[in-house]
């Protein structure tokens, strides 16, 4: 144990379940508000990760993001959906470790519930969700 801990010891790691897991990564995710979505997880190779905007999290932890329609990450779940996202809340705490299976949803109203002006109007009318 590290002299920060022995000197000030921390409730620093919790194993949730259902509902409570699903409102502790909601709100961590939302706090974060971006991580790094990583795709192509197979072991012993190099996989691959780029930061992405989390738009939304649903009360069951889904997450929701938005692409472009050709993008090559769409391509990589298509392939292999596996993915690992990498979330930090703080310099100093809130860490988020999350492993799952992603989809990509052509969804016309889902799209249409997460878009925002401010996002990259170059991508508009092409856009898929994962």
């Amino acid at each position: 144990m590290d002299s920060i801990n022995q000197q000030q010891p921390e409730d620093n790691f919790e194993n949730l379940a259902g509902s409570d897991a699903a409102k502790k990564m909601k709100t961590l995710a939302e706090n974060a508000n971006s991580c790094f979505f990583c795709s192509n997880i197979k072991t012993g190779i190099p996989f691959l990760t780029r930061p992405m905007s989390v738009l939304k999290v649903d009360d069951e932890g889904n997450f929701c993001f938005l692409s472009s329609n050709g993008s090559k990450k769409n391509e990589e779940i298509s392939r292999d959906p596996f993915v690992h996202l990498l979330f930090q809340g703080s310099s100093y705490s809130d860490f988020l470790n999350v492993y799952g299976i992603a989809e990509v949803s052509t969804d016309k109203e889902k799209i249409k519930e997460l878009w925002n002006p401010t996002h990259d109007d170059s991508i508009e009318g092409k856009l898929e969700m994962e």
